[in-house]
């Protein structure tokens, strides 16, 4: 027995700050700390056979994220050549992906500047101001896109006005939005930006049971997309908790 356990001794050790190190990163559910932390072995294998494989398919982006560095290199030097909208909207598009929401809103404010007829360059230019927190920016672009179509990105554009609204204080505007957005999208993402819109109107029992929603949307969703939406899962039991507080 003790001559099993110090062929081991090292390795659970090893995989333990492996799991906790993933933990920390990845904020799983919080069971799973107590299960590193005093299953030893076992615990942390457990916790990187069902968290931390399946995550690696989450992977791709990070290798996609070589492409898309690359791409924005070649696209800022052909600019210097052809300024084209096109070229503007691509390289504003890539820097979104890369979270550098400044340069991304500069890129399609060029392409909007020479060609104003594009829905996908104001969408995504509110998009960078919502990450800004630039919410004056935010509101023209997406209520210029909402009124060419209502439906725009599976109701999202509408879902992402009226939490503008909401987010700004005008929250009897972002009430018409809501109500129709509610009826078609039931995302992880409307469905806590609904909550919290009806948390700010004082709408106590209605957000939390929309929050409830939200939490058991989760169960329903494959074990990747529960992933990528985690952050929205996060989000919506740190509501419920502020919720519940008298």
């Amino acid at each position: 027995m003790f001559g099993l356990s110090y062929l081991f001794y090292p390795w659970g050790i090893i995989l333990q700050v492996i799991a906790m190190v993933h933990f920390v990163r990845r904020r799983p559910e919080n069971y799973w700390f107590f299960i590193i932390l005093f299953g030893g072995l076992i615990g942390a294998s457990a916790y990187i056979v069902i968290e931390i494989v399946p995550d690696a398919g989450l992977l791709r982006n990070t290798f996609r994220g070589f492409g898309r560095r690359s791409r924005i290199q070649s696209l800022e030097t052909q600019i210097l050549d052809n300024p084209s909208p096109g070229n503007y909207e691509e390289l504003g598009e890539l820097y979104l992906e890369e979270k550098k929401f400044a340069k991304a809103r500069e890129a399609f404010t060029t392409a909007i500047n020479a060609r104003d007829d594009s829905p996908y360059a104001f969408y995504h230019r509110a998009q960078a101001s919502l990450e800004l927190n630039d919410l004056a920016a935010a509101i023209p672009d997406l209520e210029r896109v909402v009124a060419g179509d209502r439906k725009f990105d599976y109701h999202r554009a509408a879902g992402l006005l009226g939490n503008a609204y909401a987010r700004s204080g005008d929250l009897d505007r972002a009430a018409v939005f809501y109500a129709e957005v509610t009826q078609f999208s039931t995302t992880p993402e409307s469905l806590y930006n609904y909550a919290y819109f009806l948390k700010l109107r004082g709408q106590t029992a209605e957000a939390r049971e929309w929050t409830q929603k939200l939490l058991a949307k989760k169960r329903t969703l494959p074990r990747y997309m529960q992933r990528i939406e985690r952050p929205w899962f996060r989000k919506g039991k740190a509501l419920l908790r502020e919720l519940k507080t008298p």
